[in-house]
């Protein structure tokens, strides 16, 4: 700017300096961010090869021994530093392991002292093992020897002293039925259906696990018992879909064996403490078809559909579900039919 259009500045005013001087500020700023942006461009430019981008080598420009000798020597250092810091946390930093229970939750409390000093190599007598004030704590978990338990009921016959007649002891209803007690059924049913493990593997995990041998028809026998088991319930739990005001109903359909099957789910409503509810199925202990039909007085509606399997006779929560053992695209009926499902 020449002196005299400064001059002619000063002369309009003090508004007119302090307007002309914002003016030459804001255009200055914007010349420096425009050449900060392209110092900044440049600078990548000279960085990047054809290790670091998509350049190829043979527009790199040739570098000189000593240039060369440079970059090798970064190089190890960056290796001997990463050689140097050791895996893990760094000192002072606060671990994230397993919380300790506390003692009136411990089974079993083994004390441990040292053998000898490792100072002077002074062997501790009995006498001197004496507990201290903080001692160190690690607590190990660990299962218990599993062995299945197996009972022999013995049923004797007594002769009547007035009749003379001989009379045999009857089995009670729950163990005449089968030779595995209730809870190792329920454990077969929970694997097989609710961890989908084959009925072969199962028969594996049985003898691995529980030191018993089971034949693959005598766990699909369980299973079979499990299912009809659960007819009544499941009857209930079908009619009350159908009384529903609204149904959210959504299917999945997989094949088995060649042939088509379809998981078809209806929720009454979504449970009210959960935002994403627990999904699950138990397709491989029934098999049913539910739904309501165009003239039944459940309507479908939208929103969130969610599904939950019975457990024990009872659903979690206020969610209900069916299974169908139908094809993909076949459209259930209104009427339910509970059978056994073989896997």
């Amino acid at each position: 700017m020449e002196r005299v259009a400064a001059e002619a500045v000063y002369d309009a005013g003090r508004e007119a300096c302090v307007e002309f001087l914002r003016e030459l500020s804001a255009r200055h700023e914007r010349e420096i961010a425009r050449l900060e942006a392209r110092i900044a461009g440049l600078a990548e430019q000279v960085r990047s090869s054809s290790r670091t981008s998509s350049k190829p080598p043979s527009q790199e420009p040739p570098t000189t021994r000593q240039q060369r000798r440079g970059e090798a020597r970064a190089k190890a250092l960056v290796r001997a530093d990463a050689e140097r810091r050791r895996g893990g946390g760094r000192p002072g930093h606060r671990g994230a392991g397993r919380e300790l229970l506390p003692a009136d939750q411990v089974d079993e409390i083994v004390d441990r002292y040292p053998e000898r000093c490792e100072g002077c190599g002074h062997e501790f007598g009995e006498e001197e093992r004496s507990p201290s004030g903080r001692p160190g704590r690690h607590q190990l978990a660990e299962l218990p020897p599993i062995r299945v338990i197996v009972s022999e009921h013995r049923t004797h016959r007594l002769r009547c002293p007035r009749c003379r007649r001989r009379t045999t002891a009857a089995l009670p209803a729950e163990l005449a039925g089968s030779a595995i007690g209730p809870a190792l059924q329920a454990a077969v049913v929970t694997l097989t259906a609710r961890n989908r493990v084959s009925r072969r593997e199962m028969s594996e995990l049985a003898r691995e696990l529980f030191g018993i041998g089971l034949a693959t028809g005598t766990v699909d026998a369980i299973c079979q018992r499990a299912a009809a088991a659960r007819a009544e319930p499941y009857e209930r739990l079908v009619a009350s879909v159908l009384e529903s005001a609204a149904v959210n109903i959504d299917e999945t359909g997989w094949f088995r064996a060649g042939e088509g099957r379809t998981l078809w789910t209806a929720a009454t409503r979504p449970p009210p403490s959960s935002a994403s509810p627990r999904t699950a199925t138990a397709s491989g202990w029934m098999s049913c078809s539910a739904s309501s039909s165009r003239g039944s007085s459940a309507q479908t509606a939208g929103g969130p559909t969610t599904t939950s399997t019975p457990s024990g006779g009872r659903f979690a929560g206020s969610t209900s579900s069916a299974t169908s053992a139908a094809t993909r695209k076949a459209r259930p009926s209104r009427s339910c039919s509970a059978r056994p499902a073989s896997r």
